[in-house]
């Protein structure tokens, strides 16, 4: 948007993090999401705003944390008016129980949808690739990959720039009315083994395996990387919401759901450099 000539509001909690698009023009507005009266000031004169909500990985509960965030931005967007609203939801959004940290999603789109006078896009997003960072510590460590999504099961996975770009262009056009989903499902549905083959030949390990792990065993696993066991536990709901199905798009794949960076790309790009130890290029 900055490279399209756009004036543009960065809000974020670290004012270290906003400090390059600030280099490149936008107005940085450090605020916490759950500062109502921040949001505000930042929302104010806004002719559309992207918003989500930040994760925090030590909540001790996740689920009500998002709901206080959800109505953090609905205050904001509902005190000064902003006609236009951009949101990264997720694919089972449409659920309103079972599916973990994602009945939250759902619960946001619902909420703004009571905002009188709002035009609200919600990006349904597939599962990040960016989820796969989680594995560079498992493949160190046990020379494997594992999780709780089954090895077989096929998954919507997306590069979250991906998202970026959709919902820039949306912010663009502000040509959406009323309350739309869009669904954004990546190049392709893959699986965690397909993409165990896809990591092991990048990372010179070619037969680099993926398990499913049992979930107490992942909790345990995930409490030690410092997120809270309501949080590992809702992470563990959502995969078996997506094993059983339960969790699944609802629109059948084209040209306006499916994103362009491939799983290969992401992981040259990204991956790769975070497996080394280095920062992948910002783009």
């Amino acid at each position: 948007m900055l490279d399209r000539g756009k004036k543009v509001r960065v809000v974020g909690r670290d004012s270290k993090k906003l400090a390059p698009f600030a280099s490149r023009g936008a107005d940085a507005f450090p605020a916490d999401v759950l500062d109502t009266e921040a949001l505000s000031r930042a929302f104010a004169g806004a002719e559309g705003v992207y918003v989500l909500i930040p994760p925090d990985m030590s909540s001790p509960d996740f689920r009500a944390y998002q709901d206080r965030v959800t109505e953090s931005i609905a205050k904001a967007l509902e005190k000064v008016g902003v006609a236009h609203a951009v949101t990264l939801s997720s694919f089972g959004a449409d659920k309103p129980d079972k599916t973990g940290p994602v009945v939250g999603l759902d619960k946001m789109e619902k909420r703004l949808a009571q905002i009188k006078g709002l035009n609200a896009l919600h990006l349904r997003a597939a599962y990040f690739m960016e989820n796969t960072l989680a594995q560079i510590g498992i493949i160190k460590s046990l020379g494997m990959m594992a999780g709780p999504v089954r090895g077989d099961v096929l998954v919507p996975m997306i590069a979250t720039r991906d998202i970026g770009a959709v919902a820039a262009e949306a912010l663009l056009r502000l040509d959406f009315k009323g309350q739309k989903t869009q669904e954004l499902l990546g190049p392709r549905d893959m699986t965690y083994a397909e993409a165990a083959k896809t990591i092991g030949f990048a990372i010179g390990k070619p037969d680099l395996a993926y398990a499913q792990l049992p979930d107490e065993q992942v909790i345990q696993a995930m409490t030690g990387m410092g997120i809270s066991r309501n949080l590992a536990q809702l992470l563990c709901e959502m995969s078996a919401a997506i094993n059983s199905g339960y969790m699944k798009p609802l629109e059948p794949r084209s040209e306006t759901n499916t994103t362009p960076t491939s799983f290969e790309t992401f992981v040259e790009e990204v991956f790769l450099p975070a497996f080394k130890g280095q920062a992948a290029s910002a783009r």
